[in-house]
């Protein structure tokens, strides 16, 4: 089984209330082969919401204590990301997902590249926090630029 970022199977989760439906993965669910996730919602926050980024580091970082997750206004969310995190790795285990496909950039599900959280556009190298969490505990995370790439052993 795979599991998706919800956005990516045109599920409006994303903070500013969109998706971003991506063709190869709505089939996938179709097929009953992939199950949609948002560690954002699982972590409780609602849509839309504020945007936020990761401050001081990526998402090891948040897991290892050392960097923060951050809305735009300043509030600290760092305790929602990671309870999503640990919601997600839970789902991820109990469907015994082969590969998780997740949205690149996202503070939550990055998996090479996140915002730089200064909000204003940029990116760097790093992993969001369920990504990180995810892949601690030997889960294979790709994200949907990646996909395209990827053989999945369904």
């Amino acid at each position: 089984m795979i599991l998706v970022s919800s956005c990516l199977a045109g599920l409006e989760v994303r903070y500013n209330g969109t998706h971003c439906l991506n063709n190869k993965i709505n089939k996938l669910i179709e097929e009953k082969k992939a199950i949609p996730v948002c560690p954002e919602l699982l972590g409780g926050f609602s849509t839309p919401r504020e945007p936020a980024e990761i401050i001081g580091g990526n998402g090891e970082d948040v897991l290892d204590g050392k960097a923060k997750v951050i809305e735009k206004s300043g509030r600290d969310v760092t305790e929602l990301y990671i309870k999503g995190a640990y919601t997600t790795l839970q789902q991820a285990k109990d469907v015994k997902a082969t590969v998780v496909v997740l949205k690149e950039y996202s503070p939550s599900c990055g998996s090479s590249m996140i915002y730089n959280g200064e909000f204003i556009g940029e990116k760097m190298d790093g992993n969001g926090v369920t990504t990180a969490l995810l892949k601690r505990n030997g889960i294979n995370v790709i994200s949907e630029e990646q996909l395209a790439d990827h053989s999945i052993s369904l």
